[in-house]
């Protein structure tokens, strides 16, 4: 499973369109710092994404499938940026295995490469965790 930083041809997936996204979640954490629940962390991105011109949609509900099957539940993205890159905000102490779990499966279902796990319940720093899917 490759997960992190995925070299392609030297470069990262979306370099610039992840940096861009990077600096809005950064700027967020400076102003609010940790201790929110995640929608206050949620609007304050929305507001930071808008005012930095990056295109996104937010909790936009998605189908997922089992066997074929459309299921009743849905995934709510936290956003999808440049329409390509999956944002999910997280609370926690640090990002754990079960956040990495979670994103792959996300990945899955949005038929999406790249994810981005931030963490804005780090201190003293937010922490961002860069996926790709494995067998785009």
């Amino acid at each position: 499973m490759n997960h992190g930083n995925h070299q392609n041809h030297g470069k990262l997936i979306y370099e610039s369109e992840t940096f861009a996204i990077q600096g809005a979640i950064f700027d967020v954490y400076k102003e609010m710092g940790s201790g929110f629940f995640k929608p206050v962390y949620i609007e304050c991105l929305s507001r930071e994404l808008t005012l930095r011109r990056i295109p996104f949609v937010c909790q936009k509900p998605i189908g997922i499938t089992y066997k074929g099957e459309s299921l009743i539940s849905h995934y709510i993205p936290d956003f999808i940026c440049f329409g390509k890159i999956l944002v999910e905000l997280i609370t926690a102490k640090e990002i754990m295995p079960e956040h990495q779990a979670r994103m792959l499966n996300y990945l899955k279902v949005t038929s999406l490469n790249l994810g981005i796990i931030a963490n804005l319940g780090a201190h003293p720093k937010a922490t961002i965790k860069r996926m790709i899917k494995t067998n785009p």
